[in-house]
Formats: C-alpha cells, sequence, structure tokens
C-alpha cells in the first residue's frame, strides 16, 4: 500500500514539476503561488508549510514578486507583518496552472464517483490522523 501512494505521489511530482517549467518556475514557486491564492500568507508560516527556514521563502517570493506575480502587503492586524498575496498577473498564472493539472483528474477518471467520494473522505481521515504534518500544506 506504502509503495503504490509512494509511485503515485512520483508521478504527480514529476508532472507537476513539468506544469511548473511550462511557466518558467520551478515546482516550489508553483506551489507558491498556489498557496497563496487559497489566501494571503506571512512568509513564516509559508516556511512552516514548506518545511523549510524562513530564508528560502524569501528567496521564492523575491523571484516571484520581480516576475510580478506576487506582492508583500502588511497584515491589517499587525503592521509588522507582511503577508504575501498574489497580483492580477499571479492569479492569470495560477488559472493556467490549474488547467495544465489535469493530469490528476485522468487517473481519478478510472473510478466511478461512488469510489472518488470514497477516496477523498479516506485521505482526508489519513491527513487528520497525521499529527507530524500542517494539514494545510500543498
Amino acid at each position: 500500500m506504502v509503495a503504490l501512494m509512494g509511485e503515485i505521489a512520483v508521478r504527480y511530482n514529476k508532472r507537476y514539476e513539468e506544469a511548473a517549467a511550462r511557466h518558467q518556475l520551478t515546482a516550489l514557486q508553483a506551489k507558491a503561488l498556489v498557496l497563496v491564492a487559497a489566501e494571503p500568507l506571512p512568509m513564516r508560516r509559508m516556511a512552516r508549510l514548506f518545511n523549510c527556514d524562513p530564508s528560502n521563502v524569501t528567496g521564492i517570493v523575491d523571484r516571484l514578486e520581480a516576475r510580478g506575480f506576487l506582492r508583500r502587503e502588511p497584515d491589517p492586524a499587525d503592521r509588522r507583518v507582511k503577508n504575501v498575496t498574489l497580483t492580477p498577473e499571479g492569479r492569470q498564472v495560477v488559472r493556467e496552472l490549474r488547467q495544465s493539472l489535469g493530469f490528476a483528474a485522468a487517473p481519478l477518471a478510472a473510478l466511478t464517483e461512488s469510489e472518488r467520494i470514497q477516496l477523498r473522505d479516506l485521505l482526508k481521515r489519513m491527513l487528520a490522523a497525521d499529527t507530524d504534518t500542517d494539514a494545510g500544506a500543498p
């Protein structure tokens, strides 16, 4: 079972990297864009979600900001904290990335709707039971 989950992860990551490369992005840059598309986030939280040092996130955000995809804005609740948000150009890239990630849907098409719902529910249970990770990670 673990080997099968590993194989799915390997295939997904490979195709995710290919989709990101079509936009001249690294996989981590693409994941940062998709993550921030859900909600503005402080870089420290992004570092926790990516399980890396905050200085790594600074580099990722710097490069995406230079391309016009992200910007830093003061957090309304604490102006000392800078949230990372998408620009309109960043939103467009996220839309294109999501469209190009259709490969993830292809294997699911082999399942019936009932099986897809069951798989979703089982995956959610697995994530909820894993107390070592942040369920919000990409």
